[in-house]
Order: C-alpha cells, then sequence, then structure tokens
C-alpha cells in the first residue's frame, strides 16, 4: 500500500524500512481546557530527514565528569550511574548554578537537563543540608517520577532524602511523608497545593524553584498554580526553568520569574529533533487508517512504538482495536490509575507490548531510551507538542523515526 507525503512524493509504507523519497487533576478543574479543536498545524512542518551529522558530530565536553568542579563523593556517585562526560547542556550551566545565577535552559528531550539541574543542587545540598531546600515543580506524574528516580540514582550514599507528590495517589501516605527530612521535594502542581493548603507543605520554607518542562507549566492550564506556588516561595533565591521548546508569548511571564537570569539554549527552542526522520502519512478518502497503522506495525522494525492520540477516550478505544487485531499494546491517560500508568511504562519499557498509546501525559517524562517509533494518529494540536512527542525517539546518539497521519 502507498501513500503520498505532503510534498506529493510516493512513500512505500508496505517497506517501511525502505529509506524515504525526500521531500491532571481535580484541582485544574477550574481552569479546565476547552474541548479539541482540529489542528491548524502545517502538515509540511512534520516533514523533515534526519540529519546524521548531528549523530557523528554529538557534544563531547572537553572535561571528564570526574574533573568537574563539585563534591568528590558526588563525582563518584555519577561514575556509579556510568556518567563518563557531562552532556552539552549539563557542562554549559553548570558554574552558571553552582553561582546561585537563575536560568533559562532551552535542550531538546535526551540531552540530560534533568541532571543539569540535580547535579548543582546536590552540590549546594553537600554543602549546607538545608530542610527543605529546593522544590521542583513538573507537569506530570510520570516526569515527576522520573526526577526522582534520577535523584536518588545521583545521591545514593550522600543522606540526601527526596519525596515526591502527585494525583492518583493516597494523600494520607503524603502527610506521613512529610514528617520526615525531606531536602528536595518533587511534585505536580495540583498535589503540591492540596499538600499546601493542608498546611502540610510551606512553600515559604524553600530556597530553590526548578520549572521542569516550564513551557507547559507556564500555559493557561497551569498558570494560576504557578502563581499561587511563587507567591509562596517568600524565601527564593534561585530559580531554574528548564524545557525543550521556548515559547514566545510566555517570555514576559517567564522575566516575571527569573532575575539577571542567563540563557543557555543548546537547541533553537521551535524545531523538532534534528536526528529524527519525519514523514506524513497521507490517508486518502475512502482509506482506512487502522489498516494503514496495523501494516505499519506488521513490520519488525516497528518494535517499540509510541502512538499518539488526541483525547482519553481515543486512547482507549484505539489500544483495545490494536490489541482485538493481535497487537500487543497498552495504554497511558489522565483517566488511568497511577499504578495503572506505571504497569503499561513497565511493560513498555521490558517489551512485553510493541505499542504505548497515550495522550500527551507521555510526550514528557517517560524515560525509555529504545522508542524505535513515534507515531502520532491524529495531527497534534500544536507544533510544541509535537516537538515534545518525537523527542521520545532519536535519542542516545541513533535516528529516530516519526510519522503523522494527516487526512
Amino acid at each position: 500500500m502507498s501513500n503520498t507525503t505532503v510534498r506529493n512524493k510516493q512513500s512505500n509504507y508496505s517497506n517501511p524500512g525502505r529509506k524515504r523519497v525526500q521531500g491532571s487533576n481535580n484541582r485544574n478543574r477550574n481552569n479546565a481546557r476547552p474541548a479539541k479543536k482540529a489542528s491548524t498545524l502545517d502538515p509540511a512542518l512534520l516533514v523533515k530527514e534526519a540529519d546524521h551529522s548531528v549523530v557523528e558530530k554529538a557534544f563531547r565536553s572537553d572535561r571528564m565528569v570526574s574533573e568537574l568542579p563539585i563534591d568528590i563523593k558526588l563525582r563518584q556517585a555519577l561514575a556509579a550511574k556510568g556518567y563518563e562526560t557531562p552532556t552539552e547542556i549539563q557542562d554549559r550551566t553548570l558554574e552558571t548554578l553552582l553561582e546561585g545565577k537563575d536560568i533559562l535552559g532551552i535542550a531538546q528531550t535526551g540531552t540530560g537537563k534533568t541532571g543539569a539541574f540535580l547535579i548543582p543542587i546536590i552540590e549546594q545540598l553537600l554543602h549546607k543540608r538545608v530542610n527543605p531546600y529546593a522544590l521542583v515543580v513538573v507537569p506530570t506524574r510520570e516526569l515527576a517520577l522520573q526526577v526522582e528516580e534520577e535523584f536518588k540514582s545521583m545521591s545514593k550514599g550522600l543522606g540526601l532524602y527526596s519525596a515526591c507528590f502527585i494525583g492518583g495517589t493516597n494523600i494520607n501516605r503524603d502527610l506521613q511523608t512529610l514528617r520526615r527530612n525531606t531536602h528536595v521535594v518533587i511534585a505536580t502542581p495540583g498535589r503540591l497545593l492540596d499538600l499546601t493548603d493542608r498546611r502540610a507543605i510551606d512553600l515559604g520554607k524553600f530556597r530553590t524553584l526548578v520549572l521542569d518542562e516550564f513551557d507547559r507549566m507556564l500555559d493557561m492550564g497551569f498558570i494560576r498554580d504557578v502563581n499561587r506556588i511563587l507567591d509562596g516561595m517568600k524565601q527564593r533565591n534561585h530559580t531554574m526553568l528548564f524545557s525543550a521548546t521556548l515559547d514566545k508569548s510566555q517570555q514576559s511571564m517567564i522575566n516575571k520569574i527569573l532575575k539577571d537570569h542567563v540563557t543557555v539554549k543548546v537547541s533553537t527552542g521551535n524545531r523538532g529533533g534534528d536526528a529524527i526522520d519525519q514523514e506524513v502519512i497521507k490517508v486518502k478518502p475512502g482509506e482506512d487508517k487502522f489498516k494503514i497503522l496495523e501494516e505499519m506495525l506488521s513490520h519488525d522494525e516497528f518494535s517499540k512504538v509510541l502512538l499518539f492520540e488526541e483525547t482519553k477516550h481515543r486512547v482507549s478505544r484505539l489500544c483495545m482495536k490494536l490489541n482485538n487485531s493481535g497487537v500487543r499494546a497498552d495504554q497511558i491517560h489522565g483517566n488511568k490509575s497511577q499504578n495503572a500508568r506505571q504497569n503499561a511504562l513497565k511493560a513498555f519499557k521490558q517489551g512485553r507490548v510493541q505499542v504505548l498509546v497515550a495522550t500527551d501525559v507521555a510526550s514528557r517524562g517517560i524515560d525509555v531510551s529504545d522508542i524505535s517509533h513515534v507515531i502520532n494518529y491524529q495531527v497534534p494540536q500544536t507544533h510544541d507538542s509535537y516537538i515534545h512527542r518525537i523527542g521520545r525517539t532519536g535519542r542516545a546518539g541513533k535516528i529516530g523515526k516519526a510519522y503523522t497521519f494527516v487526512a
């Protein structure tokens, strides 16, 4: 079966291995987003051939982890994790953050942004154990869990403690956790403010704030929560904003949050990954889109596929159709319990399912290094959403593949 790209070049999807012809939670009820509208994203932006030289000329720091200006115990912990050299975003931001300067960091997914803000936080805590010290706010549960896992592995044996608070979990357990020493809190906005309203967390005690994936944190769905968090942090003296994309419409808010900040851009912040082959699948009138998808997934190279749909209901329906057709699939979306989401992600990581069907909740924060393909079953609502989605593939020095269905 053949289809046509927006460039009107033939792409044989019956042989996908062939080289392409070039061509959140209850708190946010008052902030509810309007119903999804048809995407106005230009399909021409979704077609791009991977630049293989990007992989071949990958950044290599001229200093080893063992040479970084940080405590020897932290250097040893990083070495134990397998770190040999810092990534570009880590290398270019370390001294700035150790000096306590605010930062705006823009880097594609999979480039070590989490380490970029955790390493200086751990370093500061090794010299002055303030309890609590840093607050890391993220837009999704999966990203929160990933950040906490990274903190624990980087600080193993250093006597530093973290806590992760996310929706979909037992809040009484969170209240018990807060009775223990906690140097770093990682949280999603709704659960954080629930705990603040219960007077279990005092935002005024935190010195350092990290907004990870800040472009999503500053959109209309989270802006009120972010402002409440900022207003409550009376002792805040160090702020870090990190994301893969930069929305110019948010610049005034960024300037309000940061003081005399340094901007570090490892990517432009407005385009897709250079290491990803990006192509559209033009669905002709009368064609069965699901049959095209089935045909693609029947090929061995589609070994670990992240498949995006636009709504929770569509995700569930598509996942069921795949399983009924014999494709091993699982799903992640906001209506799933946290245990179900974690189990689905674990099955995907371990290769027990071929396809993980998801809403945008999976475009940020799932750390799976060998995703072979990202497929958008519908055209994403925004280019930023598209960038975050496809950024799940083409990582760790590999060329990724991204397809988008276009009617």
